[in-house]
């Protein structure tokens, strides 16, 4: 017989009692139904709902229902917010205010969700439910998409109150208080990681401290910051490292590849070396192998390493440090090809003919041994004929090899026109001091470009060799530019005296033709910006759209294994197309290429954007110390608020509002990228050289704010002025000028900023190499 719930007023307990028994009934109306709480007792049921929210013995789960604060509903929206010590997903419920009750452990999909995967920050609907362990456990019904991550990062100031935190993003335009009991013991100065409040109106912003992160004072800060700021994941839980420790690799049928004088060529400062190289004549053009560090025979499918490292996505490189995809016994060691050591690898063995079009390839599974670990410039000094003890004996018969196939191979990529465009990089190092040391330019050396090629044509023999076995893979795209980005080109180029003809197909030679125009012409750097910007983004994705950039119809990602869960995965694919051994790709890996791509998409994206944040702060903190200096830079963006500037000497951006412009009104011309006065007609153009006067650097916010020194340009007879009330936006000048504290401070110092965007990433990565 089904049980009665008695009749009558109802009282606490009865409440209580009523949600541990029926958790799924938890709105008022379901309440008082079970309770069978009718007319004025419902006002006396309101009131003890209220009371033991108060109390915190009910949590509201929606507007209108609620459940014990120590169980969650059994189906319902879970956020998962960290790792624990073993490697496994946690998370908690969500309700009205966010996150509550006890950890909920991820036990997979549900059903037709059965492949689903989630990481730290993501939500999903789930069945919750406790087991015969004390355990809560969730399996996932549905990823819930774009849920905004509502933490914020910034650095607690103490009070007699608590504390407020300043938030270290420009975006985040207020300060938040913290209650004493919700300061998780933080002390002044410390970097916090914060929730904010649900509030209402226009009063101050409340928030409770989620964990310490580190200290401002640190001069390392920097680092810290943009990590946690965009997620990157920071340290190994210890559970991956205990797997990590005592992994070994399962057997598989391996080819000797020891006598082979295989030798890497790295970065001076490497310290995981994933790919080696060797070269010789074949009589009828050459022979080159490219041998990469075995991964998969270590990273297996389901294990925790594995889904750390898919969480991770890639490794992460700061100025000041790195946060890996493998824990360092693997990255730096086990799956490294270090020099002397016997070490697992997958190579590809290429024939090219003379014109150095590859004949034929074949994937090897084998074990080798580095003959020579060198640097770059290394290798290149040897060839350029200043060889060291070191590189002496390998001159001959492995390094001249090697250039001399290089050469070969490069005659098809010149006939093959990838874009190529002039993208120096600076190199910021830091002293042990935490402060930077030095900003240099990137050395870019033959050797680099060596290593480049022969990591592009190994790329391209494992996407044909699964295309070959007809098996799905995670491809490398770069998609052609968009119609828009092209007529908005076109537009732009007769300003500057150059012309791309209406309806001309968009191809790597006809940019490259471009771009040869503007050399040595004053519009040089403005027209490498321009085309940089034109175009698409690489990504990855399970289609093959073909690799724009590298002008290569098909592209997958192999040669990084180490830093790159996509290269993982083709390792994977490869090794169950050709039944190399028992930890290739499963059925499950094939159903979720197309959410494999879309993840590490998102990883490689965080992770530069952490990187290209990290190295502004470290400038702001180092130009700090020259503020009221003057220094020579290039206009690199332009808004209707002002103008971004880049410096020459070490590449920090900064922002000088366009009221500190002049005595007049600037009116934003979009279609010529320039500030227009509206009465003279002069200008301040995209890529303009500039002389600027710092007149602010806020390291908390990681700003710069630059007066402009250098008068603008003169009119333009060929441009029409625009007017100030057109569709560009508002004028600026004398009376529309902000104050540069408080509310109405210009953009760059703690308002918004929009940078313009960065390098596309079809570019070269930290290792110097193509992606």
């Amino acid at each position: 017989m089904k049980e009665r719930t008695p009749r009558g007023s109802p009282t606490r307990e009865m409440v209580l009692d009523y949600l541990e028994k029926h958790p799924d009934h938890g709105t008022k109306r379901d309440i008082a139904r079970g309770l069978h709480v009718t007319g004025g007792d419902r006002v006396a049921l309101r009131e003890i709902l209220a009371e033991l929210e108060r109390e915190g013995a009910l949590t509201r789960t929606a507007k209108r229902a609620w459940s014990p604060s120590e169980a969650p509903p059994p189906t319902g929206i879970v956020k998962f917010e960290r790792i624990d010590s073993d490697g496994d997903l946690i998370g908690r419920a969500v309700g009205r205010d966010g996150p509550y009750g006890p950890d909920i452990h991820f036990a997979g999909g549900a059903g037709k969700s059965r492949h689903i995967a989630l990481g730290v920050g993501e939500r999903a609907l789930c069945r919750v439910d406790k087991g015969a362990d004390g355990v809560w456990r969730a399996k996932a019904i549905k990823k819930i998409d774009a849920a905004p991550d509502v933490t914020v990062v910034g650095v607690y100031r103490a009070n007699k109150h608590g504390g407020v935190v300043e938030p270290t993003s420009r975006k985040d335009k207020f300060d938040y208080i913290v209650e004493r009991h919700d300061a998780r013991e933080a002390r002044d100065g410390d970097i916090v990681r914060i929730a904010p409040r649900q509030s209402r109106g226009y009063g101050p912003k409340r928030a409770s401290v989620l964990e310490v992160i580190g200290r401002f004072d640190d001069p390392r800060s920097a680092s810290l910051i943009a990590m946690h700021t965009h997620g990157v994941p920071d340290e190994f839980p210890q559970g991956v490292l205990d797997e990590a420790a005592k992994v070994k690799p399962l057997p598989a049928q391996r080819e000797d590849l020891t006598r082979i004088p295989l030798i890497t060529i790295d970065p001076e400062d490497a310290r995981d070396h994933d790919d080696a190289v060797f070269a010789e004549p074949d009589g009828k053009g050459w022979r080159v192998i490219v041998a990469i560090a075995d991964v998969a025979a270590y990273v297996r499918p389901g294990t925790a390493l594995d889904r750390e490292a898919y969480r991770r996505g890639n490794s992460t490189y700061f100025p000041d440090r790195v946060a890996p995809m493998l824990p360092e016994h693997l990255s730096a060691d086990l799956c490294s090809l270090r020099e002397g050591e016997l070490r697992e690898t997958m190579a590809f063995e290429m024939f090219f003919n003379a014109d150095g079009r590859k004949r034929s390839h074949r994937l090897v599974r084998g074990k080798m041994r580095s003959a020579a670990k060198l640097s770059y410039r290394q290798a290149q000094d040897a060839i350029d004929g200043a060889p060291d003890a070191k590189t002496q004996p390998l001159l001959e018969n492995v390094l001249k090899p090697l250039w001399a196939a290089w050469a070969c191979v490069d005659k098809a990529r010149k006939s093959r026109e990838p874009l190529e465009l002039d993208l120096p990089e600076r190199r910021v190092r830091i002293g042990e001091d935490g402060k930077i040391s030095s900003i240099t330019l990137r050395d870019r050396f033959d050797a680099h470009k060596l290593i480049e090629e022969f990591m592009i044509q190994a790329n391209v023999c494992a996407a044909e060799e699964l295309e070959k076995h007809r098996l799905p893979q995670v491809y490398r795209v770069h998609e052609e530019p968009s119609d828009e980005k092209i007529v908005g080109l076109s537009n732009f180029l007769p300003t500057v005296g150059l012309k791309w003809s209406k309806g001309e197909k968009a191809t790597g030679g006809r940019f490259n033709r471009l771009l040869a125009d503007a050399r040595g012409s004053e519009n040089e750097h403005l027209i490498n910006e321009m085309v940089l910007r034109s175009q698409a983004q690489a990504r990855y994705a399970n289609e093959n759209l073909g690799h724009f950039g590298l002008n290569l119809a098909k592209y997958a990602h192999f040669t990084s294994p180490i830093r790159r869960y996509s290269d993982l995965i083709t390792h994977r694919l490869l090794i169950r197309a050709l039944n190399l051994g028992s930890d290739g790709a499963t059925d499950e890996d094939i159903v979720r290429l197309e959410e494999y791509s879309e993840h590490v998409t998102m990883t490689e994206r965080r992770s530069m954007a952490a990187e290209r944040e990290a190295t502004d702060r470290y400038l702001v903190i180092f130009m700090a110390e020259r503020v009221g200096a003057r220094f020579e830079g290039r206009i690199a963006g332009v808004t209707r608020a002002g103008l971004f500037v880049k410096v020459s000497e070490n590449g920090a951006d900064g922002f000088s509002p366009a009221a500190r412009l002049g005595d007049e009104y600037w009116v934003y011309d979009e279609a010529h990228g320039a500030l227009v006065g509206q009465r003279t007609g002069r200008r301040y153009e995209m890529g303009q050289l500039v002389e600027v006067k710092l007149l602010e650097a806020t390291p908390l916010t990681g700003g710069l704010l630059f007066e402009i020194v250098s008068p603008p340009k003169p009119a333009r007879k060929d441009l029409k002025t625009p007017r100030g009330d057109d569709r560009h936006g508002p004028r600026s000048g004398p009376k529309h000028k902000r104050s540069a504290d408080g509310g109405g401070r210009p953009p760059g110092i703690r308002h918004s900023r929009k940078k313009p965007k960065g390098q596309a990433s079809y570019g070269k990565n930290k290792k110097g190499k193509k992606r």
